[in-house]
């Protein structure tokens, strides 16, 4: 039964998807290595330009210096969910066979998580706020403008004063946490990839789904605070599957060599 559960590599390279392995493999890799989420943080560490702390300063910020500004509202995570996505088309790929159905839900999770991040990320729509406030004629206008950044900034925001997630953060947190544990048990119960690799995921899954339940279960806890137990070490978890499943998904997408046929 437990030989029926388990699939190994030459079975997973036998189903001819090799180039999506690789490509997801690479993706994985770079999600963990370049493009991290929540990269802003790590940005902000070597800046010496504050987190702005008001819809003005945003707006003055990426009128300035537009990639800084650009970068504390999190436009790289959008390469970092792009990347992986494609890291999740590749383990469904891989983990079909034995747990067809359960990699479908973590896939799906993960693909809504990773929509619903997209369509609230608030970078390039309030740099489109910035430009209008800049070219504003009248008090008005820029009154308006100034309120419509602000509710920009609710939608979704782990960065600055506060690190409020907002409703799509908070959202697609969640659903690619639970995504990204469904995944690592089911590698726990496959042959395909080394146990430490699964461990690093439930454990940073763990961490992910810990903090969106306690930021809606806990409302008198300090969201900052909050985030700060939670977040970077999930992150830095995060970041190591990311590796670790980015080269095993590679190293599956490499051509086998071909066997000589028998009685050569």
């Amino acid at each position: 039964m437990g030989r029926m559960n388990r699939v190994t590599g030459s079975e997973a390279l036998g189903s001819g998807w090799q180039g999506l392995y690789k490509v997801g493999g690479l993706a994985a890799l770079i999600a963990g290595v370049l493009f991290r989420r929540n990269l802003s943080a790590e940005i902000g560490l070597f800046s010496s330009q504050a987190t702005p702390a008001s819809v003005s300063d945003w707006f003055a910020l990426l009128q300035s210096n537009r990639l800084l500004g650009l970068a504390y509202l999190n436009i790289f995570d959008l390469v970092n969910y792009a990347l992986v996505g494609l890291m999740y088309l590749a383990l469904y790929a891989a983990l079909r066979r034995a747990h067809k159905s359960s990699m479908a839900i973590a896939a799906a999770l993960a693909g809504v998580g990773i929509a619903v991040y997209v369509a609230s990320n608030t970078a390039l729509s309030m740099l489109a706020l910035s430009d209008q406030y800049a070219a504003a004629a009248t008090d008005a206008q820029r009154t308006t403008l100034l309120g419509a950044g602000q509710a920009l900034l609710a939608m979704n925001r782990f960065s600055g004063p506060g690190a409020q997630p907002g409703a799509g953060g908070w959202i697609s947190l969640l659903l690619i946490a639970a995504a990204g544990t469904i995944t690592s048990v089911l590698m726990l119960r496959s042959g395909l990839f080394h146990r430490a690799t699964a461990y690093a995921g439930v454990l940073a899954g763990a961490l992910d789904l810990a903090y969106c339940i306690a930021y809606v279960s806990l409302p008198g806890l300090d969201s900052e605070r909050l985030a700060l137990w939670f977040i970077p070490a999930a992150g830095l978890l995060l970041m190591v599957w990311h590796v670790m499943v980015g080269w095993r998904l590679y190293r599956l997408g490499r051509p086998r060599a071909k066997r000589p046929p028998k009685g050569s």
